[in-house]
């Protein structure tokens, strides 16, 4: 029985198995980042990455095949590789951060310096007025690049710290007041 839990985990050599790991670990990365770009209407970078994804997973997943019997291990690295990609390739996309975002905050009515600052930065903001359960409301609506949201959201909770904030994701925007700057960044 020890023998073949040694041959178990000694068949292949370290190195190979460090490779194959790796090398489906990056792959599954970029597979990850491609679903999630063509989900965001980047077409082009997503297309770009699938010839990327399918080189390496061609050159492991035939590695892997061949030999599996005999060095069950390959799995093992295959299947964990694919497991690390996943969650890397969803944490270089939250880094990343390509797409807009439309934040939708209600503040108390008499909240014009937020707007005002808002403005300032540079920010698109529209304001509509709401009733609340309470009291009078306004509603703020502001298109951003995702890259930046965090920013405003901070700047939202600084001068009103009751202040409900939504975000969404955006895939089509038209129109309406945009900074040339900020257009550029998608």
């Amino acid at each position: 029985m020890q023998e073949i839990i040694i041959k178990f985990f000694t068949t292949v050599p370290p190195l190979e198995l460090f490779l194959i790991f790796i090398a489906k670990m990056v792959e599954v990365a970029i597979a990850t980042l491609r679903v999630i770009l063509i989900n965001k209407g980047y077409r082009k970078q997503g297309t770009l990455l699938s010839l990327i994804e399918i080189l390496i997973w061609t050159l492991v997943a035939s590695r892997v095949i061949t030999g599996l019997a005999e060095a069950p291990m390959k799995g093992v690295a295959y299947c964990i590789g694919f497991s690390i990609g996943v969650y890397l390739g969803s944490l270089i996309e939250s880094y990343i951060a390509m797409g807009r975002v439309l934040i939708q905050t209600i503040v108390s009515k008499e909240n014009e310096v937020l707007v005002h600052r808002l403005r300032e930065k540079g920010y698109a903001v529209t304001t509509m007025q709401a009733q609340g359960m309470n009291s009078e409301k306004a509603v703020l609506m502001i298109f951003a690049n995702r890259k930046g949201k965090e920013e405003i959201i901070k700047e939202i909770h600084d001068l009103d710290k009751t202040a409900m904030i939504i975000t969404n994701d955006v895939s089509t925007l038209q129109g309406g007041t945009i900074t040339k700057v900020r257009k550029l960044l998608k």
